[in-house]
């Protein structure tokens, strides 16, 4: 078996605003609705507190991440498996070249671990 053009990315992240759906004509033929949902993903390892970059996710119709999309809030962290692909823009605020990146989801998966806190002394409850 070859791995060849094998494209599957996991990404675990905090979602930056409610999703938004959207209605789209297929080439095709018909509708369907497309999912817009955006994550911070931390910067592993990192020694700055709040270092992270965004990922911009697409939730298809009826892909097993469609039915999870009610329990996606600002805020959640969540793990979103899918094929990933770089769409460079341009920086309105400083005029440099960026690689946007977007997954397209297969699944998503609700994180209910809370961040990791400082570690308390033993003596302390």
């Amino acid at each position: 078996m070859s791995s060849r053009g094998l494209n599957l990315c996991t990404l675990s992240g905090n979602v930056a605003a409610d999703p938004q759906v959207r209605h789209i004509e297929r080439k095709t033929g018909g509708s369907a609705q497309v999912a817009e949902i955006t994550i911070y993903v931390d910067r592993i390892p990192s020694r700055k507190e709040n270092d992270s970059f965004t990922v911009d996710i697409s939730v298809w119709e009826g892909s097993p991440a469609w039915r999870k999309l009610t329990h996606v809030k600002k805020g959640s962290l969540i793990i979103a498996s899918g094929a990933i692909d770089a769409s460079p823009y341009v920086s309105k605020t400083d005029s440099q070249a960026r690689a946007g990146l977007q997954l397209k989801a297969t699944d998503i998966f609700l994180d209910s671990s809370p961040k990791a806190e400082e570690a308390k002394p033993a003596n302390e409850f």
